[in-house]
């Protein structure tokens, strides 16, 4: 299979967040001639929504999208209309930022003020998902926001995201809005989703219905020391990146390829600038 064109390349500010502030993680991109980044919220709020979004309107950047928004489940009213009203501010800051989605990670099972999870209900979860991504629909909508919900690995249905699969994703699309064009749908990343032995054919569903919203990528080590902040670099694992990268193309993503590596005792230790130049040669040789 061919190497992908390096212009789809993205970075996910996550990647160097370690090592730089988001002013500079804009910085470095142009140095390296990287055109896509995807900010963290904090990260934008640290620097000001409206100075991040002039220095990347004059860094000439394509915002793959804003990371993050969901995190709906929770223990009361008080805190479902809290996780509403924090999600429709992420809708308003995609739209200053000009993102091309808003990533939602959806929330696992409900928990109190402290952080400590109080219910073992997880359908019940998922149905405080579906309800306020339905909300947060409606209002996106009306904003002219897309908005990507992220299947996360199983390891995280307690505590990150009851949606696990990227059948659930689709499921939900399909209830909350059918029609493919109407801004609800996925976001593919790679480290949550390459085990799944329905991956080939629901990416192909999304694609069908015009849903395929986002791609993240890097690898995942053997072994992993640590499921939140061990990724590897694209290239050091075992997940096949061409072959998914050709289920996608065959479904019709013409997106770009955002890399996201959380790792905090590898590529978080390196000189940024070291990461970066890793990321466009292995973005060419290994995905």
């Amino acid at each position: 299979m061919s190497s992908p064109d390096p212009a789809l390349l993205s970075i996910n500010a996550a990647t160097v967040r370690a090592q730089w502030s988001l002013p500079d993680i804009i910085s470095g991109l142009t140095r390296h001639g990287i055109r896509g980044i995807a900010p963290w919220r904090d990260q934008v709020a640290a620097a000001g929504l409206d100075n991040t979004a002039r220095r990347i309107r004059d860094a000439g950047l394509v915002v793959t999208g804003l990371c993050r928004g969901g995190m709906f489940p929770a223990p009361d009213r008080e805190g479902r209309r809290a996780a509403h009203d924090d999600n429709r501010r992420a809708v308003d800051e995609a739209v200053t930022l000009g993102a091309q989605c808003l990533v939602l990670v959806a929330g696992g099972l409900p928990k109190d003020r402290a952080g400590r999870v109080v219910s073992r209900d997880l359908a019940g979860a998922r149905e405080m998902v579906r309800d306020g991504l339905g909300q947060l629909h409606e209002y996106a909508h009306g904003a002219g926001m897309r908005l990507a919900i992220e299947p996360l690995h199983p390891m995280y249905a307690a505590d990150r995201a009851c949606v696990n699969t990227l059948a659930q994703a689709n499921a939900l699309c399909d209830e909350l809005a059918p029609d493919g064009a109407d801004g609800l749908g996925v976001a593919v990343d790679v480290y949550h989703v390459w085990w799944d032995p329905d991956l080939r054919a629901q990416i192909a569903y999304a694609g069908e219905r015009n849903r395929l919203y986002a791609y993240h990528i890097c690898d995942w080590l053997v072994p992993t020391r640590d499921l939140l902040n061990d990724r590897g670099m694209m290239g050091d694992g075992v997940i096949d990146l061409p072959l998914i990268r050709s289920w996608m193309d065959a479904a019709g993503y013409r997106g770009m390829h955002e890399v996201e590596i959380f790792s905090a005792e590898n590529w978080w230790k390196r000189d940024g600038d070291d990461v970066l130049s890793t990321c466009r040669r292995r973005h060419a040789d290994a995905s």
